[in-house]
């Protein structure tokens, strides 16, 4: 087992290095190509910033892809199996199609259009739901219509999940990450823990988007330097959808020895196999909850479902008082609270402490929440560990004015009514600037 664990890491990293260092030339490069949209009212950036960053999370994507098959234990994926082909192809089709959207603005029917193509390449190629378990029947093959329907939808479904998310720098991506990460662990113990190879194409997937998104993140945090456009968000759905299809529709649960008792044990017995398809809807979930409040609000002031407004959750989180940076770590809070936490209760259902402990971590994320204006501070010992904005005030004020200065930290000292130093001496010359420093710091 310690083998497989250290080619999916390494196929983790060379996508991280490969999207990470690809992303400052494909800024570069659009930038030069024109891909840098108007400020739109709804925008919540105010500065032009460059699309096109779907250009390296592809690279990445086939360089992780181009490495798996050069290993030992995951080159069995390709040889057993035509799905990363498939991947390949659906991808390289609807990555194309957001290049040309995030150039052009392509109509809404067209991007459409192209996913339920892109989808259908998929399926022609194998990557198709082929059975799904009903709790208490067992599994339930699927016709080769059902299956192509139910493949489409579900791929569809979560490409503009994710398209819709994209809202606030680092958002989508961080969310996905989220989301794959615990996707990648219930994926590894199906394959490791039952023996089941057909789970291994669901986990090299997810290893892969997880390289994808860690990569281009560092690019993409607040304040963003590149947005990874449609090219970026419909990429990303459609590998995280694939991912869901492929362990769902090709792993039988009978081989996983569930259906052992009646029918109540089975039933429960079933609860794991549903989570490759509960975990792409914790990306879903949020932006479904915002899509519906958005089409009633819309309904009711009199204006089409489809108008563009600044009501959207990350808006509203906005509105509240919370920062950017602020907004985008409470969706990632609650996309690991629902992501991890429906993975750790398909492997101990019965256990009641994960209920407590999923209870209590969901009351806190409501205090923070509605404590829009609480500002964390690390403790003393951490401070150089941080960034200013988390320190105390008169020791952030104090080393702020010493790297504007160029000079070296000192060891901090306590600051009395504008005293410092040895012998009690007033601080004078850029010292006496310190207190208009912190007023300019408060009113930013």
């Amino acid at each position: 087992m310690g083998q497989p664990v250290r080619e999916y890491l390494l196929t983790l990293c060379v996508t991280v290095a490969v999207t990470y260092l690809l992303t400052g030339p494909v800024r570069k490069f659009a930038i030069a190509a024109g891909a840098m949209p108007e400020i739109r009212a709804r925008d919540v950036h105010r500065e032009p910033t460059p699309r096109l960053g779907g250009i390296a999370m592809f690279g990445g994507m086939c360089a992780g892809l181009l490495i798996a098959d050069h290993l030992q234990n995951l080159n069995g994926v390709f040889e057993r199996s035509n799905e990363p082909r498939a991947l390949l192809s659906g991808a390289a089709l609807i990555w194309l199609i957001g290049v040309l959207d995030d150039k052009f603005e392509l109509d809404a029917l067209i991007k459409l259009g192209a996913q339920m193509i892109a989808a259908g390449v998929m399926v022609m190629q194998g990557l198709t739901i082929l059975w799904i378990p009903v709790p208490g029947i067992g599994t339930v093959a699927l016709t080769q219509w059902q299956g192509t329907l139910l493949t489409v939808a579900l791929v569809v479904i979560t490409i503009n999940a994710v398209n819709f998310v994209d809202g606030l720098d680092g958002l989508a991506a961080g969310m996905v990450c989220i989301a794959t990460c615990a996707f990648f662990l219930y994926a590894y113990r199906i394959w490791f823990g039952y023996g089941i190879e057909s789970a291994a194409p669901a986990t090299l997937f997810a290893a892969i988007l997880m390289g994808m998104c860690l990569g281009f993140l560092p690019h993409n945090m607040h304040p963003a330097r590149i947005f990874m456009g449609d090219s970026g968000s419909m990429l990303i759905g459609l590998v995280l959808a694939a991912s869901a299809i492929s362990i769902t529709g090709q792993v039988d649960p009978d081989t996983m020895a569930l259906f052992v008792g009646g029918e109540r044990n089975a039933t429960h017995a079933m609860l794991p196999v549903f989570i490759p398809l509960l975990l792409p809807l914790t990306i879903i979930a949020i932006p479904m909850a915002d899509l519906v409040l958005a089409i009633v609000r819309r309904t009711w002031n009199g204006q089409s479902p489809f108008a563009a407004d600044r009501g959207h959750l990350h808006h509203r989180l906005l509105e509240l008082g919370h920062s950017h940076s602020r907004a985008v770590l409470i969706m990632y809070f609650w996309s690991g609270l629902i992501a991890f936490g429906t993975v750790a209760y398909s492997v101990h259902s019965a256990s009641m402490w994960i209920v407590l402990s999923l209870a209590a971590l969901s009351a806190l994320g409501l205090v923070l929440l509605l404590m829009p204006r609480f500002t964390p501070r690390a403790p003393r010992w951490a401070e150089g560990l941080v960034p200013p904005r988390y320190r105390h005030a008169e020791r952030a004020a104090e080393a702020a004015v010493r790297e504007d200065e160029g000079r070296e930290p000192e060891p901090a000292r306590p600051v009395v009514a504008g005293v410092s130093g040895v012998n009690g001496a007033t601080a004078v010359g850029p010292r006496s600037r310190l207190p208009d420093r912190r007023k300019a710091g408060s009113a930013r």
